[in-house]
């Protein structure tokens, strides 16, 4: 934290830096444990203050930081020690102190572990002084071969440990791992990625119990769409009770978007129950607090309760668990309507939007064990472009972070009460109990679906008539599919319950056969089909490549096609004659509104075809072949360049290991480590998704089939 001395006179601020000077040297002198940081750290305090005066000599506070390295260089946590005294140097003078520490550690300690510390000082120095980001790619390249070469070479100083105690040099398997992220960033060569996971389970083969190592496969097996495998590495991280609320950030986001519901319901459900179970427990925890007279203890209790009140998982989770299970039966209407009744048809989350804008937000993540590539859960680096910078200074973005957080929230807690009312609208027309000229006998549907439509399209930034301009020129191609890209899934959902709407108020289209062709059952299955052949086409056919829209198509099968199909469940529901009779005064077969339905049933149909057809190719590709296709991205042309560099050392080491010189345990845990086991989990990941998602369509189809013979019976 920078100190404010701007308000102090010369004449006092020399005066007690010269104080401080004189304490402090007394401290030092008056220390005979090497192991003490502070004295030392004081000094360099000393010498930052007189910079950010403006009184700072460069040299010295350089030779207060090379002591202090001269002391504990070798420790793990002295580039964390010195980060904020180097944030008052330049950059020359930066680049400066680094050259100092490579020269200054030749003449320091023989003693192994501590020229290994030392030396991984260094690579993280480098790292925090913004070094690498202005390496070539060849040197960047070496500094990973570098940081491998030093993990394996002192595996046999960690023999004599513990399987469960952290290993000398632990971390630089980490920082390989981060460099190669960003060779691949530069690059966007898979090879890099690829080596990164593989450098990883080699650590992870050695000792299982580095979490670190976890986080990272985590976050690169989400991205290269492997997510069930990345599932259960945060599974393997066993986090249990508060740890829920400040881990599960590292795999939540990523599930909300997949087909793997069982395990996200499982994920909810355990995180729910923790955060209810909390709160019960913390009302008894206060009062027996209260009985003892320990009032601090009540007043952190109730503080620890409101602060994970308010915590922004614990809102996405409730309204997300609710959804979820609307996913979940969305291809069964009857089933609908239960989970529908259940929630009170969308009432209570209602009242949660209108709460929202009342609502301060807690974010109570681990953000410091996120990878640097993804800070937060809603930045990624390397979906963009390469900014020419390898580290990222954790800056404060709660503020925009609360904001988005709670856009969200009110539009998802909207979900399901439009669910129902489009449910009901889309029965309207065809139920006895309406009007001739199709207007609602009771025309509170129609109002309160209309009444939030127009509060979802505020949320997407628009008018109500905007809104319907914008998904009337996207569809007819008027206007750029770019358009709505950035909330595309929640301008689709705005499609069909627009539609839904219209098929009781009429307000988008005359009910004749061009009308009702060019209106909003046109509008829906136009967008559909247009979005969801895009994103199959935009599709790598190589199953490592990271299929960035993949989530995206997921949401868009997932969301405004099933509740599209709910509609169309609904619409056909009402057609269906109840006796010998026909409905009175509804319309027949050959008329324009089921003119328009079959034309829906077909274009879902079509859009489904489409994802099924790529999913199956994608799932029946020999396994062989895709692990093939993967280990090739790692062989080199036999030029020392290029991926595949690292992965050769690791290689190299594990088939020819001194079971005498590394110990048994560790012998053993590198023979363990097999290259096409780890390919293996790679393609398993993506084909595990791949096959749910495609039981998610063929749950789709199936209803699209039956839709289809029962409008033939109308």
């Amino acid at each position: 934290m920078d100190c404010k001395l701007s308000h102090l006179k010369e004449e006092v601020f020399d005066s007690r830096m010269s104080d401080a000077s004189e304490f402090v040297q007394k401290l030092q002198a008056g220390t005979s444990d090497n192991t003490l940081r502070c004295p030392y750290l004081a000094n360099l305090e000393v010498e930052r203050r007189k910079h950010l005066y403006g009184k700072g000599d460069d040299d010295k506070l350089m030779d207060a930081l090379m002591q202090y390295f001269f002391r504990f260089g070798h420790l793990a946590c002295f580039t964390s020690d010195v980060e904020v005294f180097l944030e008052v140097l330049t950059t020359d003078k930066k680049t400066e102190f680094l050259e100092k520490l490579k020269k200054g550690s030749e003449s320091l300690s023989t003693v192994p572990t501590k020229v290994l510390g030392q030396s991984i000082t260094i690579l993280k120095v480098q790292e925090v002084v913004g070094k690498m980001y202005k390496l070539s790619k060849s040197e960047l390249e070496g500094s990973a071969v570098q940081m491998v070469e030093l993990y394996c070479r002192n595996l046999p100083l960690s023999k004599d440990l513990d399987p469960q105690e952290n290993m000398h040099g632990e971390e630089l398997l980490s920082m390989a791992c981060n460099v190669l992220v960003q060779l691949f960033w530069r690059t966007r060569h898979l090879g890099y990625f690829i080596e990164a996971i593989m450098i990883l389970e080699f650590g992870l083969t050695i000792r299982r119990y580095v979490w670190q190592y976890k986080i990272l496969l985590l976050h690169l097996y989400s991205l290269v769409g492997a997510l069930s495998s990345a599932y259960e590495c945060y599974k393997s991280l066993d986090a249990k009770n508060i740890l829920m609320e400040t881990v599960s950030h590292h795999i939540l986001p990523q599930m909300l978007v997949s087909p793997l519901w069982v395990d996200l319901n499982n994920l909810l459900k355990d995180y729910l129950k923790f955060m209810d179970d909390h709160f019960r427990e913390s009302a008894d925890l206060t009062f027996l607090a209260y009985r003892h007279r320990n009032y601090s203890k009540v007043i952190e209790f109730v503080q620890f309760k409101e602060q994970l009140q308010h915590s922004n998982q614990y809102l996405v989770a409730r309204v997300e668990a609710p959804i979820l299970h609307l996913k979940q039966n969305a291809d069964n209407i009857e089933e609908e309507e239960r989970v529908l009744e259940s929630l009170k048809f969308g009432i209570q989350f209602i009242e949660l939007s209108n709460e929202i804008g009342s609502k301060s937000l807690t974010f109570n993540e681990d953000l410091q064990s996120r990878p640097w590539w993804t800070p937060t859960s809603e930045k990624n680096y390397l979906l963009g472009p390469f900014e020419g910078i390898s580290f990222f200074p954790r800056e404060n973005m709660t503020k925009e972070r609360e904001a988005n957080v709670l856009r969200v929230i009110e539009r998802k807690s909207l979900l399901p009460r439009m669910i129902y009312l489009s449910i009901r609208s889309a029965s309207a027309l065809l139920k006895e109990n309406f009007e001739v000229n199709g207007s609602l006998s009771d025309p509170k549907i129609s109002s309160e679906l209309k009444f939030l439509l127009e509060r979802y399209a505020k949320l997407l930034g628009f008018s109500l008539s905007d809104s319907i301009e914008v998904v009337l020129g996207v569809s007819s191609g008027v206007k750029p599919s770019s358009t709505i890209d950035s909330d595309l899934i929640d301008w689709l959902n705005f499609a069909v319950f627009l539609n839904a709407w219209n098929l009781s108020s009429h307000e988008l289209a005359q009910p004749d056969l061009d009308g009702y062709k060019a209106g909003s059952w046109h509008i829906v299955d136009s967008l559909l089909k247009k979005y969801i052949s895009e994103k199959v086409r935009s599709m790598d056919p190589l199953i490592c490549s990271p299929w960035v829209d993949l989530p995206i198509l997921v949401q868009l099968v997932s969301e405004p096609l099933a509740w599209h199909g709910l509609v169309l469940q609904s619409r056909v529901r009402s057609s269906l004659p109840s006796g010998k009779r026909k409905k009175k005064g509804g319309p027949d077969s050959t008329s324009p509104p089921f003119h328009a339905i079959r034309e829906s049933i077909q274009s879902s149909c079509g859009a489904i075809e489409d994802v099924m057809k790529w999913l199956r190719e994608q799932i029946n590709r020999p396994e062989d072949e895709n692990l093939e296709t993967t280990l090739s991205f790692l062989q080199g042309k036999g030029q020392n360049e290029g991926p595949g560099q690292v992965f050769k050392i690791v290689e190299t080491f594990s088939s020819s290991i001194n079971d005498t010189q590394l110990g048994d345990w560790i012998s053993q845990a590198v023979k363990c480590w097999s290259p096409v086991d780890v390919a293996r989990k790679i393609v398993t990941g993506k084909c595990t998704v791949l096959s749910e998602f495609l039981q998610m369509c063929e749950s789709k189809m199936k209803l699209l089939q039956a839709l289809k013979q029962q409008i033939a019976q109308v």
